[in-house]
């Protein structure tokens, strides 16, 4: 399973468990809270790390930039975009 099955698979737990759900929103106060959402997600029996996360993020958001304009210098800038971990959180808030 890819890391953004993963994800989809986490999020409708987190949808359906209260105390799931409120667990991974917690992780936004950790002082490390990308490792903390990624040691919850095991213990949860999703393998995540950071680096899964960080990769994901940046390949996606380098096949949007590639598919608007042809992927060349004018291609516009996105924000967020590659933040997978933002957009979960959002996506159970």
């Amino acid at each position: 399973m890819d890391t953004a099955s993963k994800l989809d698979e986490l999020q409708k737990l987190a949808k359906r468990d209260e105390k799931v759900r409120e667990a991974l929103l917690a992780t936004r106060n950790a002082a490390d809270p990308l490792s903390e959402f990624c040691r919850k997600a095991c213990d949860l029996g999703f393998e995540l790390y950071v680096m899964d996360l960080v990769n994901t993020g940046e390949e996606f958001y380098a096949s949007m930039r590639r598919s608007t304009n042809g992927g060349g210098e004018n291609s516009p800038m996105l924000e967020g975009e590659d933040d997978f971990y933002e957009l979960f959180l959002a996506g159970i808030s």
